[in-house]
């Protein structure tokens, strides 16, 4: 090759280069924007006592770990790490079985898998307030239902939301109802990519039902099985909405989540300070949740 073609293919790719970075600069900076400096943000005004209303006179003093310290020192937020971990990792294993098993029914299915597919999704396509008032109408003490039928069959009847033995209970159920249909689409769609040849040699082989889920269906969606773990994990442990709606945190402090602690302790109260080192906190767990199943996936 010649030098002036060498010359004019390096020109080429340079100038494809900077073609391509020009299209993502503008995306680039958008996300730096919207994310970068938020958590910076963020992790700046952890170490200092800001308050939006004590501070309007004068500026926020540096306090180094003392948000920190206050804060792991409180058995309240201690409680609300707990519970967030167990909704976690209940919410996400109930999930992970039921949209498993659903996506391994509906693939199953010779008839109606398209009329199966849009009932499963109407509980995700709900918006979460609607889900959690209309669940908090059905399950009232007053009117509800769920216990004017248990009323019926002579069944105990419980204030669902604001008993100590039922609330926890009734927000998982809640959130696998409503969330259960997004692992399904997941992986049904992971599903249809299973080499059907697979699946024969697998029957000429003698194969039954439960090796070949083992051996053939599983390995071959594992990947999607860990991408599916991985959103539920970081979406059930910053949960709030329905917290918010339906218990407030409590009973006793027995629904309180990690979210819905900094709302009441850090934004309510204006706490600023106090409640960017609650959000670092929860930042880091979730990293490190995510890098045990990124982890997981890529082993």
């Amino acid at each position: 090759m010649k030098k002036s073609q060498i010359l004019k293919a390096r020109t080429a790719g340079s100038a494809a280069r900077r073609f391509g970075l020009g299209m993502i600069s503008p995306t680039m900076l958008v996300l730096l924007i919207m994310t970068a400096y938020p958590l910076l943000f963020t992790l700046f005004y952890s170490f200092t006592d800001y308050n939006l209303l004590r501070n309007l006179q004068k500026p926020a003093s540096f306090i180094a770990l003392g948000n920190y310290t206050k804060l792991l020192h409180d058995a309240y937020f201690r409680q609300a790490i707990l519970n967030t971990v167990k909704f976690t990792l209940l919410a996400v294993i109930f999930e992970m079985l039921i949209g498993f098993g659903i996506a391994l029914l509906v693939n199953s299915l010779t008839r109606g898998q398209k009329t199966m597919r849009t009932l499963l999704l109407l509980p995700y396509l709900l918006p979460t307030v609607t889900v959690a008032l209309s669940w908090r109408m059905m399950l009232s003490p007053n009117y509800g239902i769920v216990n004017q039928v248990m009323e019926a069959l002579n069944l105990p009847v419980f204030n669902w939301f604001s008993d100590m033995r039922t609330a926890f209970g009734m927000l998982l159920l809640i959130d696998v109802w409503q969330s259960a249909p997004f692992v399904f689409l997941l992986l049904y769609a992971a599903l249809q990519s299973v080499p059907q040849a697979q699946y024969e040699a697998a029957r000429i082989d003698g194969a039954g039902a439960f090796k070949i889920l083992f051996f053939v269906t599983i390995p071959n969606i594992k990947n999607s099985l860990a991408l599916c773990a991985l959103l539920r994990t970081i979406d059930s442990f910053r949960l709030f909405d329905k917290v918010n709606l339906l218990t407030g945190g409590g009973p006793a402090n027995t629904t309180s989540t990690i979210t819905q602690y900094l709302y009441n302790y850090g934004i309510k109260s204006l706490d600023f300070g106090f409640g960017s080192a609650g959000a670092i906190v929860m930042t880091i767990l979730v990293l490190f949740l995510s890098s045990f199943y990124i982890k997981r996936a890529m082993g």
